[in-house]
């Protein structure tokens, strides 16, 4: 059955037809965290977005699509995401063992950083016929390209919720007007969470806060009011907070590979501070597999209460 907490999750999601508030119980009922209203994912968008050798290099298995699914099923993922071209090497061979998450933009690192737009690379039809719960989308606050990543995902998410899915918006601040700092600044992440629930996100993915303050205007509210952002936890829980006061699920990412130590302390200042969990991907596939599976379980036991 059901749990209460499950239950109170979708119960916020007050427009959503049955199909795709079925679809996020899929994925909240899956795996190891099933039912606890908590989430990790494993998402392997980074061969797209990175390249090949930066990102399978470290673990050569990982150059294989399979690989990747039988990770997420292993390590007892609620899900996997993934472009286009990784779900369908292995949908077929892996139907309706986890929900999948198909990711419909990306870019690549062979231009100009500093104000990027995503390519849509894939559609709610590929979804649909993939079997997938959910569609990804990243959209960059703060480029000066964003206006045009926000429609495109009105269009896509008011299809692919009209069908019965999920959705997911990977919301990371980059532009030229940001420091390279700032696009960690937890006011900016706190920004890009609140753009995300703004934009009709189900499931919001921003990156781990710092304490550096970005914007000026915002800096001068945050010592006024006396926001606490200085512990982590505390960052956590400000960053829930612009999610529609908790209301919206909020994952953060792993990023750039780290050591073990670093990844649970942040996993515990996610649990400590609300969050709804993590979304892991270069510090999980980049491990040896029996390394990455023992990982994500500990991550898994930190979210349920048991470390």
């Amino acid at each position: 059955m059901m749990s209460d907490r499950v239950k109170q999750i979708l119960g916020w999601y007050e427009s959503d037809n049955p199909g795709s508030l079925a679809n996020l119980r899929r994925m909240l009922g899956t795996g190891t965290l099933a039912d606890t209203g908590k989430m990790v994912i494993l998402p392997v968008d980074q061969g797209f977005e990175h390249g090949p050798a930066r990102s399978f290099a470290p673990n050569p298995p990982a150059y294989n699509p399979h690989y990747h699914f039988e990770l997420a099923l292993e390590a007892g993922c609620n899900a996997y995401a993934a472009p286009l071209g990784f779900i369908e090497a292995g949908a077929r061979s892996f139907a309706g063992e986890l929900p999948l998450i198909l990711k419909l933009n990306n870019h690549e690192l062979l231009h100009d950083e500093r104000n990027p737009m995503p390519a849509i690379t894939a559609s709610v039809e590929h979804a649909l016929r993939l079997g997938c719960a959910a569609i990804g989308f990243t959209v960059y606050p703060g480029s000066a390209l964003n206006n045009g990543m926000y429609e495109q995902f009105q269009a896509l998410s008011e299809e692919a919720k009209a069908a019965g899915l999920a959705v997911v918006i990977w919301s990371y601040p980059r532009g030229e007007n940001l420091s390279k700092e700032g696009e960690t600044a937890i006011d900016v992440c706190a920004y890009a969470a609140q753009i995300a629930c703004q934009l009709g996100a189900h499931v919001v993915k921003i990156k781990f806060p710092s304490a550096h303050l970005e914007q000026e205007a915002a800096r001068k509210v945050y010592e006024k009011e006396k926001v606490a952002i200085a512990q982590p936890a505390e960052r956590i829980r400000h960053i829930v907070q612009s999610a529609f006061d908790g209301r919206r699920i909020v994952i953060f990412s792993g990023g750039a590979m780290k050591g073990e130590a670093g990844l649970f302390e942040e996993v515990k200042a996610i649990r400590d501070g609300g969050g709804f969990g993590s979304i892991i991907g270069r510090n999980a596939f980049q491990r040896p597999r029996k390394d990455a599976v023992a990982m994500l379980k500990k991550i898994m036991n930190i979210y349920a209460g048991k470390e």
